[in-house]
Formats: C-alpha cells, sequence, structure tokens
C-alpha cells in the first residue's frame, strides 16, 4: 500500500509530467522486466479521498485488505482542497483513480459527464437489501441506477447547558419553539452577573439558521424540509415562518449572544464550553469536539429538537447520502468493486462507528456498534425519529437563483425584522424560476409526490 497526501499543485505537476513524456521525441529508455514482473503480479487501484479525520483509520483498513487479497495492491491518496476539481482534471486527462470520495452534490453532475460507474451489475441483493431504507435519487442514485451508497450522517439535536437551565429554574429542555424562547429570556436574566445567554447561532455561515430551522422544521412537519415541499414538487418557504419569527423575538429580547450574526461556529463552541451559551444547535460531530478541541468541564446535555407545537408530525431530516464511487474508466473494475463492498461491510463500518469517527445511518450497523467512548455521543445515535428525506433538487448552482440569497434573506429578518411575508413570497418566486430552469437543463428530475409524509421515515434508520 502506498500512502499519500496530495493536493491540486502536485496532481498538475502529475499530469504536466505525463504530457511531457507522451510528447518526448529523446531516446526511450528500456524498462526494468524484473521490476515489471513483480509489479504484473499485482492488479493496482488507487483510491482518493478529501477526509483527513479518519486517514489513520482508513490507511489500517487498506493495509488489512491488502493482507487479506496479497494480489491486490492500493495506492491511497488523501487530497487537499480543490478535490472537485482535481478529480476532474483527472478524468480530462486519463488519469483518474479508480475508487473516490463522491459528495452528494456532485453525484448527478458527475454521472452526467461519464465519471461514475454504477453498482447494479456488481452489487449482491444482500447488501442492496441492507441499504434499502437510506437510497436516495440523486443522492446515491441517478435514473434509478446505484452510484454510491451511504456510510455514515449527521444527526441534529438541541445542546444545553444543563448548569444554566437548573440555574434558571427550568426542568428540561424546550419541547416548542415558544419555550424555546421563553427558557433564552430565563437563562439571560439569570446569568446576568456571569455574562451568559440563553441562545447562540453560528449565523455567519451560510448554514448557520438552517442549523437551527432544518431540525426543527423536519421534525414537526410532514411535508419536506430544506424549504422544499415533495408534496407539490415547489419550494415553499414559509415553512420557516415560525422559526425565524421565535429568533427575530429572542434577538429582541436580548436573550441571544451578542455578536451571534457575525460569530462562527468554532467561536461559538468555546463560549458554550466556558459556559456562556444556554442552547444551540448542532449535529454529531459536537461530543468528538468536546473531547478533543475545546474541552470543558460543564454539565452538556443533547436533547431532540423542540417543534412548532410539541408535536413530531416528522422526522428530525439526518443529512447522508454519499461515500465511495467507482470510476467509469477504471481498468479493474471488478477487483475495484470486492474493496468497495469489503469498506462497506458491517465489520469495516462497525469499527468505524466504535473508532468515533462517524455515527452510521446504516441500520444492521446500529444495531451492532457499540457507542464510542466520548462524553455525550450516545445521544446523537440513531432514534426512530430520525430520517434521511428524498433530495432536495440543486438550483442555486449556476447563477440560476437571481436576487438576494436565502441566507442573507433569513439574516436581515431575524436581526433587523422586515415584512416577513412579503421577503419570503419573494424567495419562493425566485427559487421556483431557478427550479424550472433546472429541469430544462436536466439537472434534476425531482417532482411533485403527493403521497410524500415524512412521518413514514420514522423508523427507517433503527432496525425492527
Amino acid at each position: 500500500m502506498k500512502f499519500n497526501k496530495w493536493g491540486l499543485a502536485g496532481l498538475a505537476l502529475l499530469l504536466a509530467g505525463s504530457l511531457a513524456a507522451c510528447s518526448s521525441g529523446g531516446d526511450k529508455t528500456e524498462p526494468d522486466t524484473a521490476a515489471a514482473s513483480a509489479e504484473g503480479s499485482k492488479t493496482k487501484l488507487t483510491y482518493w479521498t478529501i477526509d483527513r479525520h479518519d486517514s489513520d483509520f482508513i490507511e489500517q483498513k487498506v493495509k488489512e485488505y491488502e493482507e487479506k487479497n496479497p494480489n491486490i495492491d492500493i495506492e491511497m491518496k488523501v487530497m487537499a482542497d480543490n478535490y472537485a476539481q482535481s478529480v476532474e482534471i483527472a478524468f480530462a486527462s486519463n488519469q483518474a483513480p479508480d475508487i473516490f470520495r463522491v459528495d452528494t452534490g456532485n453525484v448527478p453532475t458527475w454521472v452526467k459527464r461519464g465519471y461514475l460507474e454504477p453498482f447494479d451489475d456488481y452489487i449482491s441483493p444482500e447488501l442492496k437489501e441492507n441499504f434499502k431504507n437510506v437510497l436516495i435519487e440523486e443522492k446515491n442514485m441517478v435514473g434509478g441506477k446505484i452510484y454510491t451508497l451511504p456510510n455514515i450522517g449527521q444527526f441534529w439535536r438541541l445542546i444545553y447547558n444543563v448548569d444554566l437551565f437548573e440555574k434558571a429554574g427550568i426542568d428540561g429542555p424546550p419541547t416548542t419553539i415558544a419555550e424555546m424562547v421563553e427558557d433564552a429570556k430565563k437563562i439571560t436574566a439569570a446569568g446576568k452577573n456571569s455574562g451568559a445567554y440563553g441562545f447562540a447561532g453560528n449565523f455567519k455561515s451560510a448554514s448557520g439558521f438552517e442549523r437551527i430551522a432544518y431540525p426543527i422544521v423536519s421534525l414537526s412537519t410532514n411535508t419536506g424540509n430544506e424549504g422544499f415541499n415533495f408534496q407539490t414538487g415547489q419550494f415553499d418557504f414559509t415553512v420557516y415562518k415560525e422559526v425565524l419569527q421565535a429568533l427575530h423575538q429572542i434577538r429582541a429580547d436580548g436573550s441571544m449572544l451578542p455578536g451571534s450574526e457575525s460569530l462562527d461556529i468554532d467561536p461559538l463552541r468555546a463560549q458554550f464550553a466556558q459556559g456562556k451559551i444556554g442552547m444551540y444547535f448542532n449535529h454529531s460531530v459536537e461530543p468528538s469536539v468536546y473531547k478533543t478541541q475545546f474541552p470543558t468541564d460543564i454539565n452538556w446535555a443533547v436533547a431532540m429538537p423542540p417543534t412548532i407545537d410539541g408535536k413530531q408530525n416528522g422526522a428530525d431530516q439526518v443529512i447522508a447520502g454519499s461515500y465511495l464511487a467507482m470510476s467509469k474508466n477504471s481498468e479493474h473494475k471488478e477487483e475495484a468493486w470486492k474493496f468497495i463492498e469489503w469498506m462497506y461491510s458491517d465489520d469495516v463500518q462497525v469499527a468505524y462507528q466504535e473508532g468515533g469517527y462517524g455515527v452510521s445511518v446504516i441500520p444492521s450497523v446500529a444495531a451492532k456498534a457499540k457507542a464510542p467512548d466520548i462524553a455525550g455521543i450516545e445521544n446523537f445515535l440513531p432514534t426512530a425519529m430520525d430520517g434521511i428525506y428524498p433530495a432536495t433538487p440543486l438550483v442555486a448552482t449556476e447563477g440560476r437563483v437571481e436576487g438576494t440569497k436565502k441566507v442573507d434573506v433569513f439574516n436581515k429578518f431575524i436581526f433587523d425584522g422586515q415584512d416577513l411575508d412579503k421577503v419570503l413570497s419573494d424567495l419562493n418566486a425566485r427559487y421556483n424560476a431557478a427550479l424550472e430552469k433546472a429541469k430544462a437543463a436536466g439537472d434534476t428530475t425531482i417532482g411533485a409526490d403527493p403521497s410524500f409524509n415524512a412521518a413514514n421515515l420514522q423508523g427507517s434508520l433503527v432496525e425492527k
């Protein structure tokens, strides 16, 4: 096994060298036949990934696979930034890896460009059955064909400071957004002398509002999420109205950590670790963060997100979708698939979760894997109220959405206030116009599904 850390510059040098070699008119050096014979006895596979947090674990598993399969040699490269661009350059120059990490947003585009080999001719009925509840069109599949399988997901929760809640006389976390507003106010009043505030969000990030709204709205409603109504096949951001009003009220009450409008996630975590924030929303990476990056002595806990009216009509959205893919250009597809199949096996994925690298969305893994030795992670493991939603059409690419970005619209209302009905109506019109452009370009086939009910996603991630 070869293990390298590469960037776009390294790839460019490789390509430049390859082109120079191809165009050279000088004498050709005779190959070392003994070395060529030794190399020829093994099938070499190249494997690219952008993930660094788990590279030691993956390197170990690659070595294990090579020991089990001495005829296989895997060259693993951990790529730096500009990964997507590196992949595209590699395909353009016929130097693509056999196996590579894919992000959900790239799957439809890379299928359209002919980069990905479908799994359908390789995957066993047993493995396909194991993933049946987590295969999503335009996330793992395109046109009904499977191009990648998921492995882990982001499980969203409300993270709260138990000591601050108790100091404010609050028995437990809020179950409605009205309670969330009131609890934030009480915590801020009780924490005045210590500089503690009831609520915070990392609104500097483009996903700051969505980290709050997606969990609340997905668990509250049964029509869709991410501002998209699957029943009508249209964007409808009015589902965010109550959440936006609640956050605006928290801000107006003075219950939000000052400077939240320019706060990023790590400074937020640092403030929470110091006991300055009553509650915020984020996903299953948080326990690892507080174990290694921001060690804390505060008494913190995790709860399912509150809902609009206290009823759980949908499922708490889990962000998941893709992991490994196989190159359409690979000359060793059978061998590449065998490695991919092994990487998706319960043995490997159970070890991955137990090692603390992520929370699996594979029901069979969730049933077998023990919680990692990380305080707080047990409350981020899959429950019957978690679910993976269908893909939302990607319309904010290619400059299709005209006017102000949705994140700026949401943040302006939270911090400044405006005519909410008017701005949400305008947002709907602009995103649905972009949706029509995406459909016309063949970039999405997602349409209306009147039978969709998010409540049916409940229980899909746990073995019955």
